[in-house]
């Protein structure tokens, strides 16, 4: 059996959970639906991203080589995502609600997909996801800010993200070593392991399955940032500087993750146009489950 193959059938049950949650979309109400969203959003993630970041000692080294790392990535994604500009609407609120999904990543397939590696760097992942979240929320919402909101409230945003503290706290209990009782930690386990089936469920139940037909050029420079440049720069700069093991791996996969599928939550909340960020959300989504598994084997092979 190829390692394209073993890595597709690893990849398979998740997929299979959106496929599931698109047959189930109406036994539950709209509402029934962003309620999840919400329960994933505040409790189950958090708790998922902290169990995965405390749950093994960190070493500041790997958070001085990691932090740095995916903020650059980030960085290429805003970058070269903002070449769409000329392409997209002319409100820049709504084209913001649409650029941010050119760098955000979707936290659950990150680690389902770290899982389908023969040496899953899950702690390094958890480091990654930890430093990146702060700074994707930080561009994210500052442009969504951009003329609509004040610097305290783009700042209060960042700040109350339970993405952030979760992150944040976990890297704080790694770094120090501390070892949570289990009475504390358990109930925060199975929260953790209720959340990423949740997750893929309520993205195949909102995720619009006719989006690929709605493609165009302005998406396909965003989707494309997403899937394939920025992937690929951080490849090459992995083979560039020699970085190789768990880092190179965690790196490239991270990259190569489609974008938040709940990147059309934060663009409505802002009044941006939720239907373009969503579509955009569906569009990474669908291609994501044929780009991520070649990755995933690039990964294999060179790193």
């Amino acid at each position: 059996m190829s390692v394209f193959t073993t890595i597709l059938l690893g990849l398979l049950p998740s997929f299979l959970m959106v496929i599931l949650g698109g047959a189930v979309r109406n036994r539950l109400s709209v509402n029934a639906w962003q309620g999840l969203d919400k329960l994933n959003f505040e409790i189950l993630f958090p708790a998922l991203i902290f169990v995965a970041a405390s749950g093994r000692p960190i070493a500041i080294a790997d958070i001085l080589r990691i932090g740095p790392a995916v903020w650059a990535i980030l960085v290429v994604g805003l970058t070269v995502g903002y070449l769409s500009r000329r392409y997209g609407p002319d409100s820049f609120l709504d084209f913001a609600g649409a650029w941010q999904t050119a760098w955000r990543f979707n936290t659950a397939l990150a680690f389902v997909a770290a899982g389908t590696l023969s040496s899953p760097p899950i702690g390094a992942l958890a480091v990654a996801v930890g430093m990146a979240i702060p700074m994707a929320n930080v561009f994210a919402v500052t442009a969504l800010s951009r003329g609509s909101g004040t610097l305290r409230n783009t700042l209060t945003k960042v700040i109350t993200n339970p993405f952030l503290i979760a992150s944040v706290s976990g890297v704080i209990v790694g770094l120090g070593g501390w070892t949570i009782p289990a009475p504390l930690l358990d109930p925060l386990k199975l929260l953790a392991q209720a959340a990423i089936p949740v997750a893929l469920i309520s993205v195949g139940a909102t995720m619009n399955w006719g989006a690929l037909a709605a493609m165009d050029r302005f998406s396909s420079i965003l989707v494309a940032t997403k899937l394939l440049v920025m992937p690929l720069v951080t490849l090459v700069a992995c083979v560039a500087f020699g970085i190789q093991g768990p880092i190179a791996s965690t790196l490239v996969l991270f990259a190569a993750l489609p974008t938040a599928s709940a990147a059309h939550v934060l663009a409505a909340g802002f009044g941006a146009d939720r239907t373009l960020a969503a579509t955009l959300v569906a569009q990474s989504t669908l291609l994501g489950a044929v780009t991520l598994p070649i990755w995933i084997t690039i990964i294999e092979i060179l790193l």
